[in-house]
């Protein structure tokens, strides 16, 4: 980390070319949104979602012989086999088969994959020990409660940083996390990558990653205002150096994390690729949206509307602060 040592890298000064490129990727996010829409023919196809959210039919199998997750994929269609998930070491050979939903009956997607299963792996027995339809009802309140989730985040967020804080530091950090939100929205829309329960847990997992951030860069922004005449020093000054000073660990951090996603990338298997990619790309935002978001809108909303501390003291004669 000597090679931030002493960085004094300008990043308030580049904010407007920040907010140029953020903007540029949340437009092609939303048409991205909207092309789908038009092509689907319906604003649920804004995204392309699983099964868990549009229903469908999941089948369970048991197999008496080793068989690998990659040979069941093959035999349903290899890269057009729908998702499969594969059970612990307590409950070997066994795997679940979710396939979306259509006017056939349970019975019959059921026999239809089993058809699948005996040409493409004679020889290995199997049983059909489950077979379950999950309704379209059941998804739309799963894809109702998520986005209340992720509602629910940001009030508390803008909650607990209001008080450890100020609100000014929350509503920066609100708008951070909000940015990474709609990009990682927009590159799932553009992608068509598909949405079930584990991308809903990378997107909380997400803010959480980006909030945390954000935190270690407004905690010593605050840290730098109490110093003595830090009140007479240049508010974009002053955000800068507290900036590069936590830039050390922001890089290490998000380094290591990187380093273990990509590592699940390359040997975790098509099952967790596309929760790995957007983890990976919620990392990659999030550290940019705490140096190029959150701050700079922490300068913006203290020059707008004087929220905080330096808002209850805009009487007195002295300097404008961060």
């Amino acid at each position: 980390m000597k090679l931030f040592h002493q960085a004094a890298y300008r990043f308030i000064e580049n904010r407007r070319t920040a907010y140029l490129v953020s903007g540029l990727v949340l437009l092609a996010g939303i048409a991205a949104m909207g092309i789908n829409i038009v092509r689907g023919g319906s604003l649920r196809d804004w995204q392309n979602y699983g099964v868990d959210f549009t229903g469908g039919s999941l089948v369970q199998v048991r197999f008496d012989v080793p068989v690998g997750v990659g040979e069941l994929r093959a035999a349903l269609g290899g890269a057009e086999a729908p998702p499969i998930t594969q059970f612990g070491a307590e409950v070997e050979n066994t795997f679940v088969i979710r396939a979306p939903l259509e006017e056939a009956s349970i019975n019959d997607v059921a026999d239809a994959i089993e058809a699948q299963i005996q040409s493409g792996l004679s020889g290995r027995p199997f049983e059909v020990e489950r077979r379950e339809l999950v309704g379209a009802t059941v998804g739309a309140e799963l894809e109702r409660d998520a986005g209340w989730a992720i509602l629910f985040s940001f009030v508390l967020t803008l909650i607990y940083l209001a008080i450890r804080f100020e609100l000014r530091f929350g509503l920066a950090a609100v708008i951070a996390t909000a940015h990474d939100v709609l990009i990682t929205l927009g590159f799932l829309a553009a992608f068509r990558l598909e949405i079930a329960l584990p991308t809903v847990a990378a997107i909380l997992t997400i803010l959480g990653y980006s909030l945390n951030d954000t935190i270690v860069v407004f905690d010593r922004i605050r840290e730098n205002l109490h110093m003595k005449g830090a009140r007479k020093r240049d508010p974009i000054e002053l955000v800068n150096k507290s900036i590069n000073e936590t830039l050390p660990r922001t890089v290490l951090t998000s380094g290591t994390t990187l380093a273990v996603l990509i590592s699940l990338l390359v040997f975790g298997g098509p099952v967790i690729r596309d929760f790995t990619i957007v983890l990976i790309l919620g990392v990659i935002i999030g550290t940019y949206s705490s140096i190029f978001v959150a701050a700079p809108a922490l300068i913006e909303i203290q020059k707008r509307w004087g929220l905080g501390q330096a808002g209850e003291k805009k009487k007195r004669p002295q300097p404008a602060t961060v």
